[in-house]
């Protein structure tokens, strides 16, 4: 069998080789592996290969030969920002599994779990995403069911009819816990009618009313090879792999012009502090969101901003959970974060607490937010936190999965290797006179947005105090909109 297989990976190659018109290669220039540098740890971009198919597919090849698996991850530049109805690209995303080249859903999925290969699909704000991963022998199982479950999703009536019923309970049921969704309601507050504010989960209202018509459309108009990269991550020959692939998605054609709104115009401008209050009457504790505007991924200042978000609130030591956990004793956790995006992005500092302590939470929270204006950062503190964000660094891309998730990630955000390349030495040039200029420059400090989700009856007065008060109920459809 491995003869034959040999045979006709080699077929595929000569194929590919006297075929190079179908296909463009560019090398990549970077290390293979990590680095050590005498000065400490340096992480650089494991070596990989871009191929570009004639109808725009990009695909990233990145050997590792180590362990005998492979992951593939292709992302569509489609998601929550392109929904015409809310939740409908993670709900395109979620149905491409239900059956798909004239496989039923039960078929495939069997298929997979007899090899103990999963595939798994998903939108996202910026992005849609089918990834997978299974054993390098089974490469010749997976390939066909991966390329039909991108490619020619079925969009069973009988499957969706179900898969839309389980999400609507899901969405109820995730409103039990606050802490779940509020950064949704927080979206929703800081950019209003701007495609960002979308919840790539949708609301119970309009996935009930979502049609497979509505997923076929979204389908047609972006999952196209132009709009499409495909990461390959694992143990594979290299050019036995790249003829492979142009095998099977050369002959995906792109069927219509992608539309890309603009997502960097007509941003909010935070005028004034306001106060979404959520209520929700049988909670015992409030949890609550501040901040505001934050930064898109790409932001050249987003290394030394981890830095200093580090400090303030993004590790267990930080200032917020030492101040409101370990010193007063009023939550279990405080944290802080930039969350981006591909245009633009949000800060926000959370935590929760009792009801009865929800004002002396939320005015310590703010009181030590106030030290990095008031006080400022330390040497010892900075260098700490330096020593923290290099360490927690190269474990974020230490699987196939997660370097085909960043290579992803840099289609999406247009983020290049440089970003991994200088990431550590970002950090260690990072000076205390920059830390003060990127807490005045990128963290909001008037006009902070607040999300309260709690007992109204109970807050509603305090919450006046921080701004002006919207109210919802958290069994309204939706998230504050």
């Amino acid at each position: 069998m491995k003869n034959q297989q040999s045979m006709k990976l080699s077929m595929l190659v000569l194929a590919c080789t006297l075929g190079l018109s179908a296909c463009s290669t560019t090398q990549m220039a970077s290390n293979t592996t990590n680095t050590v540098a005498n000065t400490g740890h340096s992480f650089a971009m494991p070596a990989y290969e871009t191929l570009t198919l004639d109808n725009g597919l990009t695909i990233k090849l990145m050997v590792r030969p180590q362990v005998p698996l492979i992951t593939f991850n292709a992302v569509v530049k489609a998601g929550a920002v392109n929904d015409t109805s809310a939740g409908l690209a993670n709900m395109t995303a979620n149905s491409l599994m239900l059956g798909a080249g004239g496989k039923t859903k039960a078929q495939i999925e069997q298929e997979l779990d007899f090899i103990g290969a999963k595939i798994v699909t998903q939108g996202a704000m910026d992005g849609s995403y089918v990834s997978s991963n299974f054993m390098s022998k089974d490469l010749q199982t997976v390939l066909p069911i991966f390329n039909d479950v991108l490619r020619h999703p079925d969009f069973n009536d009988t499957e969706f009819a179900k898969l839309q019923q389980r999400n609507v309970v899901g969405l109820a049921q995730a409103k039990e816990s606050p802490r779940q969704v509020i950064g949704r309601y927080y979206n929703q507050l800081v950019f209003g009618e701007h495609p960002y504010a979308n919840a790539p989960s949708g609301n119970a209202k309009s996935i009930a009313q979502m049609t497979i018509n509505q997923l076929r459309a979204f389908h047609k108009s972006y999952y196209q090879p132009s709009n499409t990269e495909l990461s390959v991550v694992g143990d594979f020959n290299l050019n036995e792999m790249k003829a492979l692939l142009t095998k099977t998605f050369a002959d995906w054609q792109n069927t219509e012009a992608v539309l890309r709104p603009d997502l960097s115009q007509n941003l909010p401008q935070l005028t004034t502090s306001r106060v979404l209050l959520v209520d929700k009457p049988d909670a015992i504790e409030t949890t609550f969101l501040i901040g505001g505007v934050g930064v898109r991924k790409d932001n050249a200042d987003f290394v030394g901003l981890t830095v200093v978000n580090t400090i303030l609130g993004g590790r267990f030591t930080s200032w917020l959970n030492d101040e409101l956990r370990v010193n007063a004793g009023l939550t279990y956790g405080a944290r802080s974060a930039f969350v981006s995006y591909a245009d633009a992005g949000v800060f926000r500092i959370s935590s929760f607490t009792k009801t009865q302590t929800t004002k002396a939470a939320m005015d310590l929270a703010l009181k030590t937010y106030s030290r990095l204006w008031e006080q400022g950062i330390d040497q010892a503190t900075l260098d700490s936190a330096k020593a923290y964000v290099k360490g927690q660094f190269p474990p974020q891309f230490e699987t196939n999965g997660q370097l085909a998730g960043l290579m992803s990630d840099q289609y999406i955000y247009g983020v290049d290797d440089d970003y991994i390349n200088a990431f550590q030495a970002r950090v260690d040039g990072l000076t205390l006179e920059q830390t003060q200029a990127l807490v005045a420059k990128y963290f909001p400090k008037e006009k902070l947005q607040y999300v309260l989700i709690g007992n109204a009856d109970k807050i509603r007065a305090l919450a006046k105090q921080y701004g002006e008060v919207t109210e919802v109920a958290i069994t309204d459809s939706g998230f504050g909109g």
